[in-house]
Formats: structure tokens, sequence, C-alpha cells
């Protein structure tokens, strides 16, 4: 997983490469790289750590060269070395390449290569891959390329420069994202779409099994047999802006404040007296024959889907459903058939493990339908029918805004289908009306910060928090222990409340941050029973819980206004992503680069 950059044009490349390398820090690194090309030679650059040290590298020379690739790495195979780090050359230093994913027969093609008397300097699977190059060109680059890349297995994106052809860029794709652009400059490739928001807002996303050829006054799209392809290009209506932090201290307070308007953007013209989805025409699907549902995804939008398949089951109990982690999707012999639908939820549309399943859903012959935020993303092109979440560029490597407005959707979803499906949810009256009031109830959220802010004070000293909530707030706190672990590093566990007597209980001790939800009324009264059951043990609880709920024996309170039971969880991750964010700030955390972590997940 990493960000690329590739730029060939009339000017200087390394101030494309270096700009849209900052703009791409956010899918998380551990060290950088360019290869800048010209007539005379190739000249690599590449260091472990942050991109300022790679720019320390690159002080005090000119570098006019007009072709280039950049790479940020995160690693996968190999520790963070300078030597593993991208971009990877061949013996003679006439080609080099960047590559994002796995190449999963990396061995055998690295012995094979080994036996030819190829040098290796890495650990990577990717050094390969400049080697298999070399091992094929004839004096024709582009068709050593369509040798090598038949011949890999496992996922790349995959840029290549060289010293035969300066003025020119070959970028191949499969299974990894990859993003074309082009302007009066020149041309340009990258990984993401912030990297390129500067210079357009029309993009070509390759598909798989796609070769771009890339030069300053145009760009060619062939497919891995040579085969000319028709070039589909895209308008992306973000804005610059929307990827900077506009006057916050990081990005993630930023997207926290955003979702009120974020999710007025997510509702705009879906909800009146009822609920608008017409995209569901798109799935060729006779709802009186639907036989299940799956929810499929990773992370933070596993957690979403988790809570819609809840509120399936509940006002759709004949139509079996199942939310499951997409990673295991594949091995679990799951029946599918073309009266099954499967729910993909993702923000980025790439995540890999969520298209493998898409994949394996589409050969089971099922429908599939994709919640998505980043337009023309693969899990968008490949579905059968995408809502799209429109939070924005999300650039903090923790989800807040992409998560709450996935909710939203999936609530609008989940009420369209139960309709579909001739069920109705309760009191579906007080819901409708609840759900156009949501961007002024996250904005009063909001209001409660400082208070958020003071009790998370109680996180400065601790290394344990506990997580506890039933029913629907389960998954809600399934994400906020998810949240404060990603950006805190505090080891952070979620429990449906009534689990604590068997066995989480002897975790609680004096002191022991406990954070408990209560929102769902008909549970209310036993999960404050539970959390009782902590403060006698001396735990130090915060309890967010309704306007109506009695709460004198609590001393930290955050209340949510009055609303449906299938929205709470909106009021309530706002605070618990406030509660996460102060908490890591308090620690000194980078919270919008966690350690270890990556904001697309783009290998298995």
């Amino acid at each position: 997983m990493c960000g690329i950059t590739g730029f060939v044009g009339k000017g200087e490349a390394l101030p494309f490469l270096m700009q849209g390398l900052n703009k791409l820090e956010y899918r998380g690194y551990d060290s950088a790289g360019v290869t800048l090309v010209d007539d005379n030679g190739l000249y690599t650059f590449k260091s472990k750590g942050r991109l300022c040290q790679l720019e320390d590298l690159l002080k005090g020379e000119s570098h006019p060269q007009k072709t280039g690739i950049g790479h940020t790495r995160w690693a996968t195979h190999g520790i963070p070395s300078n030597l593993n780090s991208h971009p990877h050359t061949n013996a003679k230093n006439t080609i080099s390449i960047v590559h994002n994913g796995i190449i999963e027969n990396y061995q055998a093609i690295k012995k094979e290569l080994i036996r030819q008397g190829y040098p290796f300097l890495s650990q990577t699977d990717s050094e390969v891959i400049v080697h298999l190059i070399d091992y094929y060109d004839r004096g024709n680059l582009f068709a050593a390329l369509q040798k090598a890349v038949r011949y890999l297995e496992g996922s790349f994106a995959l840029c290549v420069v060289s010293v035969q052809d300066p003025d020119t860029i070959y970028v191949a794709k499969k299974e990894s994202p990859m993003i074309i652009g082009h302007c009066a400059s020149g041309s340009f490739c990258a990984s993401d779409i912030p990297a390129v928001l500067e210079y357009t807002k029309d993009i070509l996303s390759l598909e798989d099994g796609q070769i771009a050829v890339l030069k300053a006054d145009g760009i060619q799209v062939y497919d891995f047999q040579g085969e000319l392809q028709k070039q589909k290009w895209m308008h992306i209506p973000y804005d610059l802006q929307a990827a900077q932090k506009g006057g916050y201290d990081t990005f993630m307070e930023k997207e926290i404040h955003e979702q009120p308007y974020v999710l007025s953007e997510t509702l705009r013209g879906r909800v009146d007296n009822d609920v608008r989805m017409d995209e569901l025409k798109e799935i060729n699907i006779n709802w009186e024959k639907l036989e299940r549902v799956y929810f499929l995804a990773c992370g933070t939008a596993l957690n979403a889907a988790s809570f819609a398949q809840d509120l399936f089951r509940q006002w759709v109990p004949a139509c079996p459903s199942f939310a499951l982690a997409a990673s295991e999707f594949r091995y679990g012999n799951y029946y599918l058939n073309s009266d099954t639908l499967c729910i993909f939820v993702s923000q980025s549309g790439e995540t890999a493990d969520t298209l493998a399943a898409l994949q394996l859903a589409k050969e089971k012959q099922a429908k599939t339908l994709s919640i998505v935020n980043v337009l023309g993303s693969s899990l968008a092109r490949k579905s059968d029918c995408t809502l799209y979440t429109c939070a924005g560029p999300e650039i903090a490597v923790a989800s807040t805004k992409a998560y709450t407005t996935q909710l939203v959707l999936l609530v609008c979803l989940m009420i369209a289908l139960s309709e579909k499906l001739g069920c109705q949810p309760k009191d579906v009256s007080k819901l409708m009306a609840d759900l156009k009031r949501i961007p002024e109830i996250t904005k009063d959220m909001l209001a409660q910060q400082e208070i958020v802010k003071d009790y998370a004070q109680c996180l400065k000293d601790q290394k344990d928090a506990y997580f506890i909530g039933r029913r629907l707030d389960y998954f809600s706190v399934v994400e906020g222990a998810l949240k404060l672990k990603e950006v805190s590093y505090v080891h952070a566990d979620a429990y449906i409340a009534g689990e604590l007597k068997h066995g989480p209980i002897a975790l609680i001790d004096k002191g022991t941050v406990v954070i408990a939800l209560a929102t769902q009324e008909e549970v209310a009264s036993k999960t404050i029973s539970n959390i009782e059951e902590t403060i006698a043990r001396g735990a130090n609880v915060i309890l967010i819980t309704t306007q109506y709920q009695d709460t004198h024996a609590f001393q930290k309170v955050l209340r949510i206004p009055d609303v449906h039971p299938a929205l709470a969880a909106i009021p309530a991750a706002i605070l618990l992503q406030l509660f996460a964010y102060y908490g890591a700030v308090l620690k000194g955390c980078d919270v919008d680069k966690p350690r270890n972590l990556a904001k697309s997940v783009t290998v298995e």
C-alpha cells in the first residue's frame, strides 16, 4: 500500500511529484523516493522516514528533468529501509519502477531471475518487476512491459520509466487503483485523487488489465494484449480546499466538524415524506424472490454495515441477513445465487478484500450494491448499483465523516428495502422527521466538544479503556473503541453490556475507564445496571445517553437529543470521535497519520 505519482510534461517533474506525494501522505507510509529521467540517465533518490527526509536529499542540486515517478511505501514485504524503498531500478540503471500491490508469485520469479544472473538488493516483491521487464526488454519497453504483466500474479499499480524512452511513463493496473490526468503542463498519474486536484478535475481511472502510455502531449490506453482502448474520462466535483485543513490543526478535527454539512449533502434529494432510492432500479432483481442479504465491508465500514444488518433484521425479519468481514467472506462457503443481494460498504471503493468479495458475489450471480464515497472507484464501477455518501475527500486515516454518512445512507437504504419487501420500520413518521434533523443534531453534538475534551483527560495515564452497549449501541461502541485505539494507541475493547459478567468484568478495577452507551430505550435500564456494576468496582465511567434517562448516579454524562432509536448512533458517533480525538491529542499522537495504518488498504 502506498502513494504513487508520475509526471511527464513541459516543465520540471520534481515539483509535481513532491506535491503529489505530500497530498498522499494520509495513505500512510514509512519511506519515500523518486526517479527522474532524461536522455543522460536515471536519477533515483529515496529515504526511509518522512517526506522531509527525502526533500533534504534533493536539496542543493537542480533537477531539470521533465519526466519522473514518485512513491511513498507502506511496508508489506521487507522492513522499512532505504534499500526496500521505491523506486527500484535494474542493474544497468536504465529502467525504474514504482509499485503498489502484492506480487503473489514473486518468489518463483525471483528464483528464476537469480538463476539468470540478476542481482537483488531488496527484500521486496516489487523488485522482481523491474528485473522481469529488463529480462523481456529487446529495445521495446512497451512490449517488455506487456510480457511482464501477463506473467505477474497478484495485484499491482505500476509506473515505469526508462532511459530509452525518457519522455514517456508507462502505467499498468491490475486490482490496485490508478488514475490518469492531463492538463496544459503535461500528463500525470497518481494512486488517488487529491494528488491531482490542483491540476485537473477530469480524470481517467484505469481498468484492470490496462496499460496507459503517458507523454507530455497526450495519453493512449491499451489492454495487456496491445489493443487500443476507449478512454472513459470522469469529472470529479471536489475542490482543492476540500483536501486542505482549512484553518484546523488536523484533518481529523476538520472532518469531524464537517459532518453537519456532509450529512446534509448525503440526505439532499433523498428524504421527504419517504425515501428516494432511484438507483435501486439498476438492480435486476425480483424483490419478492429475495432470499437473503449480505452486508460486506472492512474496518470502520464493517461497523456501519453491521449496524445496518441489525436494522434490516429488525425491520424485515423474514429475510435472512448477515454482516461479514469481506476478508473472511470468500472462505466461508456462503450460499449465493441470483436471488441474493450483497451490499458492500467502503469509503475508498478500493479496499482489496471488499473487491475480492464483490468478485466472488458476481461469479455466483448475486446482485451487488455498493455504498462508496470516492466517485468512479473500482467498487462503484463494478457493482450493479452504487449509492454515493457524498462526504467529500476524507484525508485523515481514521474515518469520521465517511462513517456517519455511511450510517445515514444505510438507514435510508434499509427504509427503502423494507418498503420493497412489504415491511415498515416502527414509528416511521418519526424516523423520517428525525432524518431531516440529523445535520442540526450533529451541530448540537459538536457544541459539547469542551465537555468531551475535559472528560478525555481520564485517558492521560491510562493504557486501557472499555466500551459497552446493547443492541444498536453495541455497534456504536465497537466503532468508538476502534477510533480510540487507532489514534491514541490506547488498548480499547468493546463488549455487549450483558456479557460483562461473563468475563470482562474481571478487568475492571479502580480508575478503569469505561465508556457506556444507553440510547436504546428498550434495553437502557439493563445497560444502566451493568454500568453500576462497573462503578461498584471503581470504574471511571462516561455515559452517553438520551435526554430522558435518569443519570443521577453518574458524574460524567453526555446527552444526545430525543431521536428515533435507528438514528441515535449518529450523534453518539460524533461524541465518540471527539473523545478519541482529544484523547489522542492529550497523549501527543499524530491523529492524521497513526502508526502502522494506511487510509486505503489496497492489499489483501
